[in-house]
């Protein structure tokens, strides 16, 4: 039996379809408050249970009779007020879920984050290797993500059989105008500017066919950058804005524009009540420079990754509908 945390969001929704697809026997916990996704209502061999991860009795309840774990369930938030208790509920729903793991002897796929990984030197790749300075972190989510790592790290050195997958910017059809649909949707809405910045990029069945692999192996006690491709944010922009048939954004915002963007976006927000639309941690991570090294997982997994241009094309469509 597999449970799985987390599959009503964007990435384990498509991880149980795949799953449940090859005719396992499938868990998934879900928030009593939370819809199933229509992705999966089809699939009426999934066994939905109500178990917050910080609930220790209910997902001990839910683990029963499990001998693997995909653990996807977390907080997302950027708002600074979060930041605290996103930190508290990562971490420690994290540790619930590997304490019990520990206990039962019970495999388990971590999904952590690009946030966790570190910055490479100028021209070099990132790799697994290269770890996040927290003391020097002000975002909240790569904090929380960092921390969670550091749960599933100590349940290893305890005899946990666990792997860590860290994916880039996961894109697809079924993430609409939530997550990663938030920047196609700015750029369908006539986005003006571009910064110089650049990250990874992946689709989400890969990262899901990826966890399924590595569950599926003898590999343990590793972490694996999942990304398909690296991408400028100009290059990138420009190529969503020609699958809505639009003009692409022509303007450079330079980083210190962006620093004015920001602020007034909290102005802005401060005065209306409502959440700012730019704050500060995306408005520089937006002008860094994050190429990732796919290397280890292409080594690990054998997979040909879905080229980034076929995903842009096939979201855009979706949202054009």
């Amino acid at each position: 039996m597999i449970l799985i945390t987390g599959a009503t969001g964007f990435l384990g929704s498509e991880l149980a379809k795949q799953l449940a697809e090859r005719g396992e026997a499938i868990r998934c916990t879900k928030r009593a408050s939370s819809v199933i996704p229509a992705l999966l209502l089809p699939y009426t061999q999934i066994e939905w249970v109500n178990a917050d991860i910080l609930d220790v009795f209910a997902l001990e309840e839910a683990l029963e009779g499990v001998n693997r774990v995909y653990h996807c369930a977390a907080w997302v938030s950027l708002k600074q007020a979060d930041k605290a208790p996103m930190i508290r509920a990562n971490v420690t729903g994290t540790a619930n879920v590997v304490n019990l793991c520990l206990d039962q002897g019970i495999r388990l796929v971590h999904v952590s984050s690009i946030a966790a990984i570190g910055q490479a030197k100028p021209g070099e790749l990132i790799t697994e290797n290269h770890h996040l300075e927290i003391t020097t972190e002000n975002d909240g989510y790569a904090i929380s993500k960092l921390e969670s790592e550091m749960e599933v790290w100590r349940g290893i050195a305890e005899g946990l059989d666990a792997v860590i997958v860290n994916p880039s910017l996961i894109i697809g059809p079924n993430a609409g105008t939530l997550g990663s649909g938030q920047l196609f949707e700015t750029v369908r809405n006539g986005l003006k500017f571009y910064t110089e910045g650049s990250a990874g990029f992946v689709d989400v069945e890969d990262v899901a066919k990826c966890m399924i692999a590595l569950m599926e192996s003898n590999l343990t006690e590793e972490r694996y950058i999942i990304s398909a491709e690296n991408r400028n944010y100009q290059q990138l922009t420009a190529e969503i804005a020609r699958g809505f048939h639009i003009k692409p954004p022509a303007t450079l915002a330079k980083p210190w524009m962006m620093e004015i963007a920001w602020r007034g976006a909290a102005l802005l927000g401060f005065i209306t009540g409502r959440p700012p639309a730019l704050d500060k941690i995306a408005a520089r991570s937006a002008t860094q420079i994050r190429d990732f090294d796919n290397s280890k997982i292409k080594a690990a997994t054998g997979i040909e990754f879905k080229p980034v241009s076929q995903t842009i094309a096939a979201v855009c469509e979706r949202l054009t509908r």
